[in-house]
């Protein structure tokens, strides 16, 4: 399996909107991926491809010296390969290339999978916000990196 991590495109959107909607119960629309990768100068998203299919992305902000992730989702056929991993391997080496002095990102309290994924990359819990999920106002957990 031959993986490539390369910059996100307006034409892996179509891709993208595919793992987003198996990936998360409040999917981002096209129109916000669109505006993130065509407009937002302060963004950068990646995807994984795999014989020329995009089966994982990721996507941070960059705001002064830190780097917020947005989000980090594989295709459920490609999942448990360690896509995630090469994904979250490429946004922090992005923000090592940008002099970024911190990561951070918010994720579901229950979601144990992706917990252990940013702590295996020294993401550290730092905080909650309660009730921060629009579906079913479960809390987030801050975590934050150090780089």
């Amino acid at each position: 399996m031959d993986l490539l991590i390369r910059d996100m495109t307006e034409a892996d959107i179509e891709d993208v909107l595919e793992i987003e909607k198996t990936s998360f119960s409040t999917p981002w629309s096209k129109d916000a991926f669109t505006l993130e990768v065509t407009r937002n100068t302060l963004a950068k998203y990646i995807v994984a491809e795999i014989d020329k299919k995009v089966v994982a992305y990721g996507g941070i902000w960059f705001i002064i010296d830190e780097g917020h992730i947005t989000n980090i989702a594989v295709h459920e056929k490609y999942r448990g390969f360690g896509i995630s991993n090469k994904i979250l391997e490429g946004l922090i080496e992005i923000c090592r290339d940008r002099s970024i002095r911190a990561m951070t990102l918010e994720v579901r309290k229950s979601n144990e999978i992706a917990k252990s994924l940013y702590k295996k990359y020294g993401f550290e819990e730092c905080g909650i916000r309660p009730g921060y999920y629009a579906d079913d106002k479960e809390d987030a957990i801050i975590m934050w990196k150090t780089i």
